[in-house]
């Protein structure tokens, strides 16, 4: 008899508490998922580490162990207030300050020779409709900065251009509920609901592989 159909893999990747907090919610959001089927496939979460280089080490290592279909990285965003689907990565690392190892690289390209920059292969603005029709914060983010969330990013995009058939992008997340209360005034997102919007990011990235049109620009 045929072997059943192994389902695909969606690797989703989220970061190590930084800067001294005990907590980062991209890693809470993601591992909250892993294992879990959903849209025809598995997903299986990874932790980065909030280091240039390494983050990168860690990530070559969890695509050769999971041969994955799709993959989404998550990234706290301190200070916004929706789900923010990133557009584009950018060949630069410029940390206004020192990653968890101390490093802090000034006017570094991620990837030395490398294009100027990589569009997400995700549907951005598919997705922030999807999430919108289920009540969720989102908006189209267009700079993922240039510390170790666009390090990772673009290193990711850059891997992906040499896997045909293979897509992924980048989302930064709000603050938690708890981070908020020990920084007043920063808007946050509970973990319930980021995981919702997470459940809805994956679903519609495996529904969707061209993107629709629709207003996602800002004006500055």
């Amino acid at each position: 008899m045929p072997r059943p159909a192994v389902p695909p893999t969606v690797l989703v990747t989220g970061f190590e508490p930084f800067d001294q907090d005990p907590v980062n919610p991209s890693w809470e959001v993601a591992r909250a998922l892993d294992g879990w089927d959903g849209g025809g496939a598995t997903v299986r979460a990874v932790q980065l580490p909030c280091v240039f280089g390494l983050a990168v080490e860690r990530l070559d290592q969890a695509l050769a162990q999971w041969q994955p279909r799709l993959v989404v990285g998550l990234g706290l965003a301190a200070g916004r207030s929706e789900w923010t689907p990133e557009r584009v990565a950018i060949n630069c690392d410029d940390a206004r300050i020192p990653d968890n190892a101390g490093r802090q690289p000034v006017d570094q390209a991620v990837v030395q020779g490398g294009p100027a920059a990589y569009f997400s292969t995700l549907p951005v603005k598919a997705i922030v409709q999807s999430l919108r029709a289920a009540g969720l914060p989102a908006s189209v983010s267009n700079t993922a900065g240039t510390f170790v969330c666009n390090h990772v990013f673009y290193a990711l995009m850059h891997r992906l251009a040499e896997r045909p058939g293979v897509r992924g992008g980048f989302v930064h997340v709000p603050a938690l509920p708890e981070q908020a209360a020990r920084h007043p005034g920063l808007p946050s997102m509970a973990l319930d609901t980021q995981v919702q919007a997470l459940r809805v990011t994956l679903r519609t990235a495996l529904a969707v592989t061209e993107d629709i049109v629709a207003v996602g620009g800002q004006l500055h």
